[in-house]
């Protein structure tokens, strides 16, 4: 059976650039339905993993280079879940992969509101990969929020990593909510149905487009988080 030592070790032979460890206990707070043990039921730890996109790409003014790294980068964490799951079951235990974007079930078609079956950013602050910032997004003090997540459920009881419970966003740092387009950032939340229709392009061919990534762009722990004191 695996230590946490050798998950982490696994998950950076396998590709990925940070993993964390959350214990299945610290989910307590997930909405009915999209807790670990709601989708395996024998899920004892969450087993956590990010790449970062390299960050030149969110400057190109042409939006094409990073959504078409988005899903070459979405595609690898999935391949990764599965290697993990299959060296897991090779070593005596089991495991399920968490799809690192879609498909996912629920889906509110008036508010374009989706939910992945497991919300990977709380997932990875859970883990101790980083903090939640006013952005919506998964923040790690060596990679910014440049990072794609992904996960697995794994019956194995390993150690977790420590919460980080002594970084945040400036208290008075608004750039990312005051340069969003269509005010769909509070904070908090992102309001799917503003952020959708201004950012989702669908080409005539049928691409996929992401058109806006100003909450990630001007965030100024893009790249990392850095001592703001």
């Amino acid at each position: 059976m695996y230590t946490s030592s050798e998950i982490k070790n696994l998950s950076l032979s396998l590709g990925a650039e940070k993993c964390g460890i959350a214990s299945v206990d610290r989910f307590k707070n997930a909405p009915d339905g999209f807790h670990p043990n709601d989708i395996y039921q024998r899920c004892k730890s969450v087993i956590v993993f990010l790449i970062q996109m390299p960050t030149e790409i969110i400057l190109a003014s042409n939006p094409v280079p990073y959504s078409h790294t988005a899903y070459l980068i979405y595609s690898k964490l999935d391949k990764i879940a599965l290697e993990f799951c299959k060296s897991i079951q090779n070593n005596g235990s089991h495991a399920v992969p968490i799809p690192s974007d879609v498909p996912y079930l629920y889906w509110d078609n008036e508010n374009r509101h989706g939910m992945g079956i497991l919300s990977l950013r709380h997932a990875g602050y859970l883990a101790g990969l980083g903090i939640l910032g006013r952005n919506n997004l998964l923040i790690n003090p060596d990679l910014g929020n440049m990072v794609y997540i992904g996960a697995i459920l794994t019956d194995i009881e390993l150690k977790p990593d420590p919460i980080l419970e002594n970084i945040k966003c400036p208290p008075k740092c608004r750039i990312c909510l005051d340069s969003c387009p269509v005010n769909a950032l509070d904070g908090l939340t992102v309001n799917q149905k503003l952020c959708r229709q201004f950012t989702g392009l669908k080409h005539e061919r049928g691409f996929n487009i992401y058109g806006c990534n100003v909450c990630r762009k001007v965030c100024i722990f893009r790249t990392r988080i850095k001592n703001t004191k």
